[in-house]
């Protein structure tokens, strides 16, 4: 199907809707929206501005109007909320900015910029600064305000200790566990049984390590390699078989799906299984059995995948490496017995790496800033964490793997929920393309993954690398989970799963029994892949908003004490009210008003994007 025809069939459904009701899905940076209808015979999300989301919040069901097809802009068809069907939530969290006699005034950050939150009190004494809880009692409108009454008080902005309270209140993560849940997971004990190693292939002997970050607790995924004397291959991914614990219709299942995944904050990580699970029985620690789900695969001289097959094992893990320490081992500042498998395992990785940039894939090797915080939630500082070979190489292996799971799943005729990935507008790609070109790098107008890996191996080496390559990835559409197979575009995969992490997934234990179960209904793996998609992007918004307020923090305590330090900054984004800008050193994103840059006159250039005093 053509590009034009798929475009015609998008219209012809879009005029077939006469206010069409759906669940919109608020942009958390800016405020815009699209709205997902439930009609088989429509293909696109409906884009809604800023300016006519009607003060919908993220999940609420709408009713909308689509504007006339001459009027949508080149991001496909728009429209404006023209009803609240049903809120997402009855209740909200904010923080007190102002306290009268009756009432109190309190900032929503989940309602962006509009008018506050009045919140009435009775009897009650807030300050101002306290975080709080609210139940809505009243939606707002155009000309009134939204008003509820106080539920519980979680404490001061100025309290460190309770950003991850606050925003588990905020944001509805789950937090305890029932007792039905930690009963059922305690009955398994804290070792394997010898009678279920007697079901299961042996690979205690086979030297198996796991690769992971220094704080991690849950090792969902073992390695092994080896190479024979024609120069082949044969890696062996082992991932912990959380589906022979978690059982469907169970304590544990249930609140599985309805966590969906783990939440990590700094210093704290919200499970989606009970400790007794995921740190222990699961987990794969070293010098233990450990039962699992194995892929095994054999590659040949050029990294071709040759044959593979997948079984259910118990292994004993040799070795439990942070990626620092690996790294020290590859450099030789570490001695270690595992040493020539590690040096194998970076062999093999570039392989991988190199036919996935043959087949367009664009990987970036960006270091990830870390916020570190005391006991107290005070963060002290940052760690750049490098996106060295460690990190690489274990994230080739996990892509083949869940690469591998996806085709092999399809060959059985079995549904499953797809890592799914849609291709980015041409809008933003044009955008994209011009920011490029302001920091001096060419790309035509509308890029191909090829020309975005040259631009790619050009900018990694200069300051602003790192700026594009996050600039790149905010403009692809979001990857979530879908029982319709379209492929992934970031990965140019036409087959893809989740499979590596079931301790921390519920879609990877999905994928793990239906290797071994019966195929799941239709319409349960619809339900699944639109749970596990929702919930993940609530807790990337959780983690986003805590990690926010770290930095803040962190910035405030430096400019205490150096008021006068100056920071390095790159301007994101120009607007005729004003700029928006990165703080290189916090990666934090700001804004400053036209008012604020100097004196001057300024005028906003469209055709160029400048502001010129």
């Amino acid at each position: 199907m053509t590009k034009q025809t798929k475009q015609a069939k998008k219209k012809k459904s879009v005029e077939k809707l006469n206010a069409p009701i759906g669940i919109i899905r608020i942009n958390p940076r800016g405020g815009f929206g699209f709205v997902n209808i439930d009609d088989p015979q429509y293909l696109e999300d409906i884009f809604i501005p800023r300016h006519y989301t009607l003060g919908a919040i993220d999940g609420d069901k709408v009713e909308i109007m689509i504007e006339p097809l001459q009027s949508w802009n080149k991001k496909g068809p728009e429209g404006k909320v023209i009803a609240i069907i049903e809120r997402s939530r009855t209740h909200l969290a904010g923080i007190v900015t102002h306290v009268g006699k009756k009432h109190a005034s309190v900032h929503v950050p989940m309602l962006k910029n509009e008018e506050p939150v009045q919140l009435a009190l009775n009897k009650q004494k807030v300050v101002e600064g306290e975080r709080v809880i609210m139940e809505v009692m009243q939606w707002g409108g155009k000309n009134k305000p939204t008003t509820a009454k106080l539920s519980k008080s979680i404490g001061h902005i100025s309290d460190p200790s309770i950003d991850i309270e606050a925003a588990i209140e905020e944001f509805e993560i789950p937090s305890s566990f029932s007792k039905a849940c930690i009963e059922e997971a305690m009955r398994f004990g804290t070792t394997v049984p010898a009678s279920e190693l007697k079901n299961r292939e042996d690979l205690r002997e086979i030297e198996t390590i796991t690769i992971d970050p220094d704080t991690a607790k849950d090792y969902d995924d073992a390695i092994n390699l080896t190479r024979d004397k024609k120069g082949n291959y044969h890696l062996g991914v082992h991932i912990a078989d959380v589906s022979h614990y978690v059982t469907q219709g169970t304590a544990l299942d249930k609140e599985a799906v309805h966590r969906a995944n783990s939440t990590y904050f700094p210093g704290k990580c919200v499970p989606m299984l009970p400790s007794e699970l995921s740190d222990n029985l699961c987990s794969l620690k070293p010098k233990v059995n450990r039962l699992t789900v194995s892929v095994f695969m054999d590659f040949d001289k050029t990294g071709e995948l040759t044959h593979y097959r997948i079984a259910r094992t118990v292994i004993r893990s040799a070795k439990r490496f942070t990626y620092r320490e690996a790294k020290e081992v590859l450099d030789g500042k570490k001695e270690s017995p595992h040493a020539p498998t590690l040096k194998l395992m970076v062999s093999l990785c570039a392989l991988l790496k190199k036919k996935r940039y043959e087949r367009g894939s664009v990987e970036f090797a960006m270091p990830e800033l870390v916020v570190l915080v005391d006991k107290n939630g005070v963060p002290t500082g940052t760690d750049y964490v490098e996106y060295d070979i460690t990190h690489q190489l274990v994230e080739e292996f996990m892509l083949k793997a869940n690469e591998t799971v996806a085709k092999h799943l399809h060959s059985e005729g079995k549904g499953l929920p797809y890592r799914v990935h849609d291709e980015p507008s041409e809008e933003n790609m044009r955008d994209f393309a011009s920011l490029a070109s302001a920091f001096g790098f060419k790309l035509p107008t509308i890029p191909s993954p090829q020309d975005i890996q040259t631009l790619f191996e050009e900018a990694m080496k200069t300051p602003y690398g790192q700026y594009l390559a996050t600039s790149y990835i905010r403009r692809m559409r979001l990857a979530v989970y879908s029982p319709i197979n379209i492929g992934h575009f970031g990965l140019s995969l036409t087959h893809y799963c989740h499979f590596t992490s079931p301790i921390r997934r519920y879609v990877d234990l999905v994928a793990h029994r239906l290797l071994f179960e019966k195929p799941y209904d239709e319409k349960i793996l619809h339900k699944i892949a639109e749970q596990c998609s929702d919930r993940e992007r609530i807790s990337a918004k959780a983690e986003s908003n805590v990690v926010v307020l770290k930095k803040m923090r962190l910035l405030k305590a430096m400019h205490d004490e150096d008021p006068r330090k100056v920071y390095g900054a790159i301007v994101t984004r120009i607007k005729p009210f004003g700029i928006t800008f990165e703080i290189l050193e916090l990666m934090l994103e700001g804004f400053l008003h036209v008012s604020e840059i100097g004196s001057d006159y300024w005028e906003y250039y469209e055709a160029t994007g400048t502001l010129e005093g």
